[in-house]
């Protein structure tokens, strides 16, 4: 995987990865009652881990397991309670990274203003 070196690269990143896992967290809730169907999931530390910046860093190891992968481990039933949680600290990290994105722009207007005085 290409890692982007500059920090908007890198936000977009996060945001691609925050919304894969979304649809993962919100596949497994809408699937729990099909027979044979296997919890999916997003690792954010096969991604991001490698940035070496501590938000990536921090966020990687908080966020758990697999790159969109299913669990084929278990065979227990997927608990509606837990994912909802997942996805409210999906929901948290969403908007961490917005903010992130909305401070680069910022700075960049910055620079673009001070540069045409």
């Amino acid at each position: 995987m290409i890692l982007p070196q500059n920090p908007m690269g890198r936000t977009l990143d996060a945001l691609d990865l925050i919304a894969e896992r979304h649809k993962a967290l919100s596949s497994n809730i809408a699937n729990m009652n099909t027979p044979n169907y296997r919890r999916k999931d997003v690792s954010f530390s096969q991604y991001l881990g490698g940035y070496g910046d501590p938000l990536e860093t921090n966020l990687a190891r908080k966020m758990g397991p697999s790159p969109i992968t299913i669990d084929e481990t278990s065979s227990e039933r997927i608990d509606p309670a837990k994912e909802l949680s997942e996805m409210q600290k999906n929901a948290v990290l969403y908007s961490i990274a917005t903010r992130r994105m909305t401070s680069l722009i910022t700075q960049m207007r910055s620079v673009i203003n001070m540069g045409n005085s």
